[in-house]
Protein backbone atom coordinates (compact mmCIF):
# COMPACT_ATOMS: atom_id res chain seq x y z
CA UNK A 1 0.00 0.00 0.00
CA UNK A 2 1.32 3.45 -0.88
CA UNK A 3 0.93 6.74 1.00
CA UNK A 4 1.07 8.74 -2.23
CA UNK A 5 -2.23 9.80 -3.83
CA UNK A 6 -3.34 8.28 -7.11
CA UNK A 7 -3.80 10.99 -9.73
CA UNK A 8 -5.60 10.82 -13.07
CA UNK A 9 -5.32 13.64 -15.57
CA UNK A 10 -8.36 13.34 -17.84
CA UNK A 11 -7.99 14.83 -21.33
CA UNK A 12 -10.52 15.21 -24.12
CA UNK A 13 -8.98 14.56 -27.55
CA UNK A 14 -8.05 17.38 -29.95
CA UNK A 15 -10.30 18.81 -32.63
CA UNK A 16 -11.43 16.87 -35.71
CA UNK A 17 -13.12 18.09 -38.88
CA UNK A 18 -16.35 16.58 -37.58
CA UNK A 19 -16.04 18.60 -34.35
CA UNK A 20 -15.74 21.72 -36.45
CA UNK A 21 -18.81 20.78 -38.50
CA UNK A 22 -20.87 19.92 -35.40
CA UNK A 23 -21.20 16.28 -36.45
CA UNK A 24 -21.64 13.63 -33.79
CA UNK A 25 -18.73 11.19 -33.96
CA UNK A 26 -19.50 8.54 -31.38
CA UNK A 27 -17.55 5.43 -32.29
CA UNK A 28 -16.83 6.62 -35.85
CA UNK A 29 -13.04 6.66 -36.20
CA UNK A 30 -12.26 10.24 -37.22
CA UNK A 31 -8.65 11.55 -37.09
CA UNK A 32 -7.45 14.88 -35.71
CA UNK A 33 -7.33 17.83 -38.06
CA UNK A 34 -4.44 20.33 -38.17
CA UNK A 35 -6.00 22.37 -35.35
CA UNK A 36 -6.37 19.27 -33.20
CA UNK A 37 -2.72 18.36 -33.72
CA UNK A 38 -1.64 21.86 -32.68
CA UNK A 39 -3.94 21.74 -29.63
CA UNK A 40 -2.33 18.48 -28.51
CA UNK A 41 1.13 19.96 -29.00
CA UNK A 42 0.24 22.94 -26.82
CA UNK A 43 -1.11 20.73 -24.06
CA UNK A 44 2.02 18.59 -24.28
CA UNK A 45 4.16 21.68 -23.75
CA UNK A 46 2.07 22.74 -20.77
CA UNK A 47 2.40 19.30 -19.18
CA UNK A 48 6.14 19.23 -19.82
CA UNK A 49 6.60 22.62 -18.10
CA UNK A 50 4.32 21.94 -15.13
CA UNK A 51 6.48 20.77 -12.23
CA UNK A 52 3.44 20.00 -10.05
CA UNK A 53 2.97 16.57 -11.63
CA UNK A 54 5.26 13.83 -12.86
CA UNK A 55 3.19 11.83 -15.33
CA UNK A 56 4.20 8.19 -15.60
CA UNK A 57 2.13 7.08 -18.59
CA UNK A 58 -0.97 7.58 -20.71
CA UNK A 59 -3.97 5.34 -21.30
CA UNK A 60 -6.20 6.26 -24.22
CA UNK A 61 -9.26 5.22 -26.16
CA UNK A 62 -8.45 3.12 -29.21
CA UNK A 63 -10.14 5.60 -31.58
CA UNK A 64 -7.75 7.59 -33.83
CA UNK A 65 -8.50 11.04 -32.44
CA UNK A 66 -7.65 9.92 -28.91
CA UNK A 67 -4.65 7.82 -29.95
CA UNK A 68 -3.15 10.68 -31.97
CA UNK A 69 -3.65 13.13 -29.09
CA UNK A 70 -2.06 10.69 -26.63
CA UNK A 71 0.91 9.94 -28.87
CA UNK A 72 1.73 13.63 -29.36
CA UNK A 73 1.73 14.15 -25.59
CA UNK A 74 3.63 10.92 -24.90
CA UNK A 75 6.41 11.83 -27.32
CA UNK A 76 6.94 15.18 -25.61
CA UNK A 77 6.83 13.72 -22.09
CA UNK A 78 8.73 10.53 -23.08
CA UNK A 79 6.19 8.25 -21.41
CA UNK A 80 4.43 5.06 -22.59
CA UNK A 81 0.95 4.91 -24.16
CA UNK A 82 -1.53 2.07 -23.63
CA UNK A 83 -4.85 1.73 -25.45
CA UNK A 84 -8.07 0.59 -23.81
CA UNK A 85 -11.30 0.20 -25.78
CA UNK A 86 -13.34 0.86 -22.61
CA UNK A 87 -12.37 4.52 -22.99
CA UNK A 88 -14.16 4.85 -26.35
CA UNK A 89 -16.76 7.52 -26.87
CA UNK A 90 -20.41 6.76 -26.22
CA UNK A 91 -22.08 5.05 -29.17
CA UNK A 92 -24.62 7.54 -30.51
CA UNK A 93 -26.41 5.04 -32.73
CA UNK A 94 -28.36 6.55 -35.61
CA UNK A 95 -27.12 10.08 -34.83
CA UNK A 96 -23.49 9.41 -35.72
CA UNK A 97 -22.41 11.50 -38.70
CA UNK A 98 -25.32 13.95 -38.38
CA UNK A 99 -25.11 17.72 -37.92
CA UNK A 100 -27.23 19.68 -35.44
CA UNK A 101 -29.51 20.81 -38.28
CA UNK A 102 -30.02 17.23 -39.44
CA UNK A 103 -30.77 16.06 -35.90
CA UNK A 104 -33.37 18.78 -35.38
CA UNK A 105 -35.06 17.93 -38.67
CA UNK A 106 -35.09 14.21 -37.97
CA UNK A 107 -35.88 14.02 -34.24
CA UNK A 108 -36.94 17.52 -33.20
CA UNK A 109 -35.82 19.81 -30.38
CA UNK A 110 -35.48 16.98 -27.85
CA UNK A 111 -33.40 14.83 -30.20
CA UNK A 112 -31.10 13.64 -27.40
CA UNK A 113 -33.94 11.63 -25.89
CA UNK A 114 -35.23 10.33 -29.23
CA UNK A 115 -32.21 8.88 -31.03
CA UNK A 116 -32.41 5.09 -31.47
CA UNK A 117 -29.59 2.79 -30.35
CA UNK A 118 -27.72 5.27 -28.12
CA UNK A 119 -25.48 3.84 -25.40
CA UNK A 120 -26.98 4.83 -22.05
CA UNK A 121 -25.14 6.47 -19.15
CA UNK A 122 -25.49 3.19 -17.21
CA UNK A 123 -23.91 1.21 -20.05
CA UNK A 124 -21.10 3.73 -20.32
CA UNK A 125 -20.40 3.52 -16.58
CA UNK A 126 -20.44 -0.29 -16.78
CA UNK A 127 -17.21 -0.05 -18.76
CA UNK A 128 -15.79 3.21 -17.41
CA UNK A 129 -15.92 2.56 -13.67
CA UNK A 130 -14.22 -0.86 -13.89
CA UNK A 131 -11.44 0.81 -15.88
CA UNK A 132 -10.92 3.30 -13.02
CA UNK A 133 -10.97 0.57 -10.36
CA UNK A 134 -8.46 -1.57 -12.23
CA UNK A 135 -6.28 1.46 -12.97
CA UNK A 136 -6.19 2.38 -9.27
CA UNK A 137 -5.17 -1.15 -8.32
CA UNK A 138 -2.44 -1.36 -10.96
CA UNK A 139 -1.06 2.17 -10.63
CA UNK A 140 -1.78 3.05 -7.00
CA UNK A 141 0.18 6.12 -5.91
CA UNK A 142 1.09 7.04 -9.49
CA UNK A 143 0.04 9.89 -11.80
CA UNK A 144 -1.31 8.92 -15.21
CA UNK A 145 -3.03 10.74 -18.05
CA UNK A 146 -6.17 9.36 -19.68
CA UNK A 147 -7.17 10.58 -23.15
CA UNK A 148 -10.80 9.99 -24.05
CA UNK A 149 -13.94 11.67 -25.43
CA UNK A 150 -16.36 14.42 -24.45
CA UNK A 151 -19.58 12.54 -23.69
CA UNK A 152 -17.77 9.63 -22.04
CA UNK A 153 -15.69 12.00 -19.95
CA UNK A 154 -18.66 14.11 -18.85
CA UNK A 155 -20.47 11.05 -17.50
CA UNK A 156 -17.37 9.67 -15.79
CA UNK A 157 -16.48 12.96 -14.09
CA UNK A 158 -20.01 13.31 -12.69
CA UNK A 159 -19.83 9.74 -11.36
CA UNK A 160 -16.45 10.32 -9.72
CA UNK A 161 -17.09 13.89 -8.48
CA UNK A 162 -20.86 14.59 -8.48
CA UNK A 163 -20.40 18.23 -7.37
CA UNK A 164 -18.29 19.13 -10.42
CA UNK A 165 -19.69 21.62 -12.92
CA UNK A 166 -20.85 19.54 -15.88
CA UNK A 167 -20.57 22.25 -18.54
CA UNK A 168 -19.27 21.37 -22.00
CA UNK A 169 -15.71 19.99 -21.98
CA UNK A 170 -13.53 21.61 -24.63
CA UNK A 171 -11.13 19.83 -26.94
CA UNK A 172 -7.85 19.03 -25.12
CA UNK A 173 -9.26 20.35 -21.85
CA UNK A 174 -7.48 19.01 -18.77
CA UNK A 175 -9.16 17.78 -15.60
CA UNK A 176 -6.94 16.44 -12.80
CA UNK A 177 -8.47 14.29 -10.06
CA UNK A 178 -6.66 13.06 -6.95
CA UNK A 179 -7.60 10.08 -4.81
CA UNK A 180 -5.87 10.18 -1.43
CA UNK A 181 -8.40 8.48 0.85
CA UNK A 182 -10.93 6.67 -1.25
CA UNK A 183 -12.63 9.73 -2.74
CA UNK A 184 -11.78 11.76 -5.82
CA UNK A 185 -10.93 15.43 -5.38
CA UNK A 186 -10.65 17.79 -8.37
CA UNK A 187 -7.39 19.74 -8.57
CA UNK A 188 -7.98 21.19 -12.06
CA UNK A 189 -11.24 21.05 -14.00
CA UNK A 190 -11.95 21.57 -17.71
CA UNK A 191 -8.91 23.81 -18.11
CA UNK A 192 -7.82 24.97 -21.56
CA UNK A 193 -5.39 27.77 -20.65
CA UNK A 194 -2.77 26.17 -22.88
CA UNK A 195 -4.92 27.04 -25.91
CA UNK A 196 -4.46 30.77 -25.33
CA UNK A 197 -1.40 30.45 -27.59
CA UNK A 198 -3.52 29.34 -30.57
Amino acid sequence: MTDSPTIIGWIRHGETDWNRLGKIQGVMDIPLNATGIRQAELLAERLARDAAYRWQGIVCSDLKRAVETAEIIARRLEIPVHRDSRLRERSFGDAEGTTQKERLLRWGEHWRQRIPNVETDAQLLDRGLPFVREHMERYAGQSWLVVTHGSFLAVMLQAMCPHLDDKHLGNVSLTVLENAGGEWTPLIHNCSLHLSQM
